[in-house]
This record gives structure tokens, C-alpha cells and sequence, in this order.
């Protein structure tokens, strides 16, 4: 046993600092450091509070202000002797977030024609108003009358600029933890922060030369200077075609092979030590080669995906952790009247209130919303990694002192907690409260109806167009569809909202992703022309927000019902082809907040196609009818469907209960839809059969569905019934999936195998 060491192993070490076993302490460390992230993000969550407020406080707890005051602490876990290696792995996975962000960052919003003025002038005044107000505070504190040393005079404007900046990974974090990445505020906010970049970029640069210029003279500067323009020029011209070409080798649906992902690491990691050749910032290799990666799919996304899990969820929490634990807060109690305190608090405050109003001042005088000024204002005035990182190497070189470090860092800590304000402010379920009845029931049976189809994968397209060729079939009225290609966000930081109507104007690489949804629509409204319209969208933004992203295209266009596809797919003979989970959440998401009906298609994959259908047969469809608003909703849609061709031939299963059951005035509107479809069969659609069975209870009426059910192609049933209904007792213990209610459930569990497609309605 080393003499360090007593027989109580390495908790009992003679002398503070020693590191006999360095990695069992990196483990140790990082173990706790986890567990504190991760048990503050439990406790957070409710208040959706980010997992950057986690990790500051987990730092702020482990740090000298609370528990880095105890001996086992202080002296042994995180002593400064034993903080070096721990320390530069932060420092290392901070480097790698840098050039993640430079990759999702789309240059082509950098112009004033895609990003517009107002975006274009907000990103400038958040930057140059705060920076010039700021300068000239600051100039009035170094004055000699105020008290302050040349010392701490200096380290004012460091923090100014510093304060004064939007970082765009800060504002992309903040946004998708709001889920308004894909809404009209987070794409005004998002065009803004990256215009903030640019100016970041331009200063941070300035700086390093300025630096170079005072400490070595006007020979390295210019040799500084030169090698970073040299360096901006190889990468544009020399790396970012080589990353076009390899996209263009990549065949379209495949992986980008891994040698060439290897390659851009290295060629990272080698930016990281240039850049530190020629003066400037080892994060500024990286940032700029990270920005010259094409962002999204398939390059982007592939990059994204084999390094977000260990920079995001590792490295990142252990560098925030270790940075906060070098802040003391607990030396400011004894010192809160120092000068160099209060104009360290003063330059905050003056330079916060000046980012705030010169955020505000151009969507003023635009005539944006107040509300939504102030929702973008505190976006912008938001803090986050990239400043705390400035102000640790900033202390680290030793260009800022232990108190400024721990003032800064403070005002970092209650920057993040704006988040729930911002939510407050701008609730996104606020802004798809629609106060129209938009359902199918009460609109005109001969009126437009309007539909909005949701597409994740070219799967869904043969069911969801099935489906709309039944609903166009009444020749009266006219079929407006809103089709929509949803594609998950990774490997950029905005999102994309195409409209194929203008295909000239969209980018290719991002079109040939839903040209097989495309054509195959478009052909479905040649085939039903005059009775059809058709508006085809694609959105690339992150799941966490496909659904107000769906609800918004709904509400923005006014239509009656959204259909959804389920999760889970099926093979022709039954068993499971996919299951989804993330599509499940989205469905369930937008059923709570749509602003219009939604009908989610259980697609079976083996059902006939309605437009196919020889001239002496029919396609069958089947509602199932126990009563309620949904059911209600399922009999109108149906009743949308009969026509004068008979192609369709309509059956109302009705299960009614032996005993009479349940509210009389829904019994009275079910018996007013019934009557207005019986009305219709009068006056010459005898398309139309009632069959009507008497059932006791939940297991009879599976029985009865199960002996009907192969006669249909396609079977509408309504979400949520009465849970004390007879007609569904005993039926819901079993229910795998709520989203489709009891029946709908039952008619699309494995062991109820049909041919028949289950379309799951809900009423507004």
C-alpha cells in the first residue's frame, strides 16, 4: 500500500491534492456531477426549466458557495489538483458543441431577402445599441473620481461584450426547449440570433488580433490577420465543395459512409490547433468549419447523430458543472458594498435594459403584437453555455477576476430562469384556441370540406389517399386538401417550411426528400380534377413540435378535420412492420390541442383501393355507431361519402344497449343525426343499410364486430364514448392504445385481424 494511503483507501489521503488512482477520481467525478444534473432536471421539469439551469445549479450546489465547503469535497473530489483532467474533458466537449453548432447553423439565412428587415435590424440593435450604451457607461465608471484601479477598469468592457451578444446556439437551445423552433416567432428570433453571430464572430476575432497587436506588435498581427483570412478562404473554397461532393457520392435514402465522417473529426480537431497557431481562439477552427458543413440530410444529420448523445448528454454538463465550480458566491456577502461590485451590477444592468429595449424597437415599428415583441425581446436578452464559457477562459487567462467571474456567472443563473416566463407570456396552446366550430357536423353537407393530411413516411401515402378518394365521392361538394410531409429536424438548427406550389424557389437537396409524397398526391388530383385541390407542404422541424406545427397549418387554414396516421404498421399477414413511438406522441399531442376534428387511420395495408373499384362492384364502408359527439362526428363523415355513382355503399352498425342508457338530450341530438341519414337513404341513396344489434355488455359487442368486420374495406368509428356505457364495459382493462378509444382500440389490436382500414374520429 503507497505510503499516501491508509487502510481506509482513498477517502483518508495524508495530503489534500494527491491523486494516486486519477481515473477511479475522473469516475468519481463524473458520477457525481451526473447524478446532480440529473436529479435537478427531475425536479425542474415540471417548471420547464432547461437542462442548462440543471446544470448551473448542480455546479452552484457542488461548488465553494454550498457543498465544496466540506473537507471530502473541497480536498479530495474536486480539489484544484484533481480539477485539470476533468476540467479539459469539459473544455474538449465544448469544442465539439462549437462545431455542431456551426453545422446546424444554414447559411442561406444570412440574406436580407430570406430573413427580411425586421429580423435583419432586431439581430443588429441587440448588439451595437447595447455595446455603444455600454461603452459609454463604462467610460463614466473609469473615472478616477469613482474609486476604480486601472485593474478593474479594464475588466468592464470585456464584460460589456460579452453581455451584449445573442449567441445562436444559445437562442437554437432555448427555442427548442420551448417547442417554438417552428413557429413564426421562433423563425424571427432565430434569423435575428444569427445575425448576433455574425457580429459575435467579427468581434471575437477583432479582439484576438487587438490582443496580438498590444502583446507582440504589428508584424504578428498582420501575420495573425493573413492566416485567419487564409484559413475563412480554404474552407469556403477548398472544404465545403469537397462536402458537396460527398453528398453528391452518397446515393439518396443511404448513410454517409463512416471513413468520410471520421475524416471531418480529424479535420476538426485539426481546425481546433490551427486556429490557436494564428492567434485566435482554439473554438474558432472549429465554429468556422463546422458553418461550412451543408446543414440537414443527409451530411448534417449524420454528423448530428453520431455525436449529439456524448456532447450534449456528457461533455456539455461536465463543463458546465466544473465552470460553476470556480464561482464563490458566498465572498459577495461580505463584500456587496465594494465599488468594483456595484459597477460590475450597474453594467449588467445598463447593458441588459439596452438589449431588452433595442430588441423591442424594430418589431415596434413594424406593428408587431406587444406580446410577441416582449416574447422576442426576452428570447434575445437570454443567457446561456456560450456566455459562461467566455467568462470562464476569460478568468482562466486572468482578464477577469474572481469577483467579476462570479457576478457574471450570476447573472447568467437568473437569465435561464426567464424560460417560464417566456412560456407565460406566450402560451403555445393560447394561439390555437379556435372559438369557430370547425367540425364536420355542423358544417353544410354540400359545403367544401376541408382536410389537412399529415405524411411522415411514403407509407402513409397509399391509406391516407385511400381515404380521401371515399371522401371526394359525393359529387355536391368540393374536397380541399392540405397535404403535409413531416420530417424530423437534425443536422440544422432552423427549420423549413416549403410550399410546392413554389418548388422553383425551394431547395433541391430538401425537395428530393418528398418527391415520392408529391407525386403520388398530385396524380390522386389529376385523377379527381375539378372536384379536388390540392396545397402539398413539407416541414422540417424537430418532433417536440410537429404538433403545434400541425394545429398552426390547421388553424392558419381553416380546416374541418386533420388525419393523422397511427403508429404502428402492419405486414400483409398480420404481423407488426413498425411501430413508431414518436409518432405516437404527436397524435396523442395533437388530439389535446387541435383546433378542429382529428381522425387518426389505422391503415391495414391490404384493403382495397376506392378509385379502383370495378363499375359493378362497390367499396364498403362501416360506421359504428354507440352515441356521443364523436360517433356524431364518424356518421357525418360518413354520410359525406354516399353518392349518386354507388360505389360506396354506407352500413350504420348501430349497438344500442338492451336497457335504456345515458343523458337524454345526447340521446335526442344522436337521434336528430340518425333521422337526417335516414332522410338522405329517402330521397334516393340506397346506398345506405342499418344494421342495428342489441348487445349487454363490452364482449358482446366485440363478438358482434368481429363477425361483421370482413365485410368492409374501410370502418369509421368515433374516440370516446361514455365510460358507464354497457356497450363498452369490461372492454377498456384491455385497451393497449387510448389515443383510439375502447372500440377503436379493440378494431385495431392483433388479435382482431381484418382487412378493413379503422379511420378513429374525434369532434372538435
Amino acid at each position: 500500500m503507497p505510503p499516501e494511503v491508509n487502510s481506509f483507501g482513498i477517502w483518508r489521503l495524508r495530503a489534500a491534492g494527491l491523486k494516486p488512482y486519477p481515473i477511479p477520481t475522473l469516475e468519481l467525478q463524473m458520477f457525481v456531477i451526473f447524478f446532480f444534473t440529473q436529479l435537478f432536471q427531475l425536479m425542474l421539469k415540471p417548471f420547464r426549466l432547461p437542462k442548462f439551469t440543471s446544470q448551473l445549479l448542480a455546479g452552484l450546489i457542488l461548488g465553494p458557495t454550498m457543498l465544496g465547503r466540506l473537507e471530502i469535497v473541497k480536498d479530495y473530489m474536486f480539489s484544484v489538483n484533481n480539477q485539470e483532467e476533468i476540467g479539459m474533458l469539459g473544455t474538449l466537449g465544448y469544442s465539439f458543441f462549437m462545431f455542431l453548432s456551426g453545422v446546424k447553423i444554414d447559411m442561406g439565412m444570412i440574406n436580407s431577402r430570406t430573413m427580411g428587415t425586421k429580423p435583419l435590424w432586431t439581430g443588429t440593435a441587440s448588439v451595437l445599441l447595447p455595446l455603444i450604451v455600454g461603452s459609454l457607461y463604462q467610460s463614466q465608471l473609469t473615472n478616477p473620481e469613482f474609486g476604480l484601479n486601472r485593474r478593474q477598469a479594464s475588466e468592464l468592457p470585456y464584460a460589456i461584450a460579452v453581455h451584449c451578444l445573442s449567441p445562436f446556439p444559445v437562442i437554437s437551445s432555448l427555442l427548442e426547449e420551448l417547442k417554438m423552433i417552428g413557429s413564426e416567432i421562433g423563425r424571427f428570433s432565430l434569423s435575428a440570433a444569427l445575425v448576433s453571430e455574425v457580429y459575435n464572430i467579427f468581434l471575437s476575432v477583432s479582439f484576438s488580433l487587438m490582443t496580438i497587436l498590444k502583446a507582440k506588435g504589428f508584424t504578428y498581427a498582420f501575420i495573425a490577420t493573413v492566416s485567419t483570412v487564409g484559413y475563412i478562404l480554404l474552407v469556403v473554397f477548398v472544404f465545403r465543395p469537397a462536402m458537396f461532393r460527398i453528398i453528391r457520392q452518397t446515393p439518396e435514402g443511404r448513410a454517409v459512409k463512416n471513413s468520410y465522417l471520421g475524416l471531418i473529426i480529424i479535420l476538426m480537431l485539426a481546425s481546433g490547433l490551427l486556429s490557436t497557431c494564428f492567434g485566435q481562439s482554439f473554438l474558432f477552427g472549429p465554429l468556422i468549419l463546422g458553418m461550412a458543413i451543408p446543414d440537414g440530410p443527409p451530411l448534417g444529420t449524420a454528423i448530428i447523430d453520431k455525436l449529439h448523445l456524448f456532447v450534449f448528454d456528457i461533455y456539455l454538463p461536465i463543463f458546465v458543472t466544473t465552470s460553476l465550480l470556480r464561482a464563490d458566491f458566498s465572498h459577495l456577502r461580505y463584500n456587496f458594498k465594494d465599488k468594483f461590485i456595484k459597477a460590475n451590477q450597474s453594467v449588467i444592468a445598463v447593458t441588459f435594459l439596452t438589449k431588452f429595449l433595442g430588441c423591442m424597437i424594430p418589431p415596434l415599428l413594424c406593428k408587431m403584437p406587444l406580446a410577441d415583441t416582449l416574447a422576442i425581446a426576452l428570447i434575445m436578452c437570454s443567457k446561456g453555455i456560450v456566455q459562461l464559457a467566455n467568462f470562464t477562459f476569460a478568468r482562466d487567462k486572468e482578464l477577469t477576476s474572481e469577483t467579476a467571474f462570479t457576478l457574471d456567472v450570476g447573472s447568467i443563473l437568473v437569465a435561464s430562469i426567464i424560460l417560464p416566463l417566456v412560456v407565460k407570456l406566450l402560451n403555445p396552446t393560447k394561439k390555437l384556441t379556435n372559438y369557430e366550430k370547425r367540425n364536420i357536423m355542423y358544417s353544410s353537407p354540400n359545403s367544401e370540406l376541408r382536410v389537412l393530411v399529415c405524411i411522415h413516411r411514403p407509407e402513409n401515402i397509399s391509406g391516407i389517399i385511400n381515404v380521401l378518394d371515399v371522401s371526394c365521392s359525393n359529387t355536391r361538394s368540393t374536397l380541399s386538401v392540405y397535404a403535409l410531409h413531416l420530417i424530423e429536424l437534425i443536422g440544422r438548427a432552423s427549420p423549413v417550411l416549403l410550399s410546392h406550389q413554389w418548388e422553383r424557389k425551394s431547395p433541391s437537396h430538401l425537395l428530393s426528400y418528398s418527391e415520392k409524397v408529391i407525386y403520388h398526391l398530385n396524380k390522386f388530383e389529376k385523377r379527381n380534377k375539378g372536384i379536388v385541390s390540392l396545397n402539398s407542404f413539407t416541414i422540417i422541424s424537430p418532433s417536440k413540435s410537429m404538433d403545434d406545427d400541425i394545429c398552426l397549418m390547421a388553424l392558419d387554414n381553416r380546416t374541418t378535420i386533420i388525419i393523422l396516421p397511427f403508429h404502428r404498421r402492419w405486414y400483409t399477414n398480420g404481423s407488426i412492420e413498425s411501430d413508431d413511438n414518436t409518432i405516437r406522441a404527436i397524435n396523442c399531442s395533437v388530439l389535446e390541442i387541435a383546433p378542429c376534428s382529428v381522425g387518426i387511420l389505422v391503415d391495414r395495408g391490404i384493403s382495397r383501393r376506392a378509385s379502383m373499384v370495378a363499375p359493378e362492384s362497390y367499396y364498403s364502408v362501416a360506421v359504428v355507431f354507440l352515441g356521443g359527439k364523436d360517433d356524431r362526428e364518424a356518421l357525418s363523415l360518413g354520410k359525406r361519402m354516399i353518392s349518386e355513382k354507388k360505389s360506396i355503399r354506407l352500413t350504420v352498425i348501430i349497438l344500442a344497449a338492451i336497457e335504456e342508457f345515458g343523458d337524454v338530450y345526447e340521446k335526442m341530438l344522436d337521434m336528430e343525426v340518425m333521422r337526417d341519414l335516414k332522410f338522405s337513404k329517402n330521397a334516393g341513396f340506397e346506398c345506405i343499410r342499418f344494421v342495428e344489434k342489441r348487445v349487454n355488455d363490452g364482449p358482446e359487442s366485440a363478438m358482434v364486430l368481429r363477425s361483421m368486420a370482413a365485410e368492409y374495406d374501410l370502418i369509421i368509428i368515433g374516440r370516446e364514448h361514455d365510460a358507464k356505457s354497457p356497450q363498452i364495459s369490461g372492454l377498456s382493462e384491455w385497451s393497449e392504445f387510448p389515443e383510439l378509444g375502447t372500440i377503436g382500440d379493440l378494431l385495431a389490436s392483433l388479435d382482431f385481424y381484418c382487412k378493413a382500414s379503422v379511420l378513429v374520429v374525434q369532434q372538435q
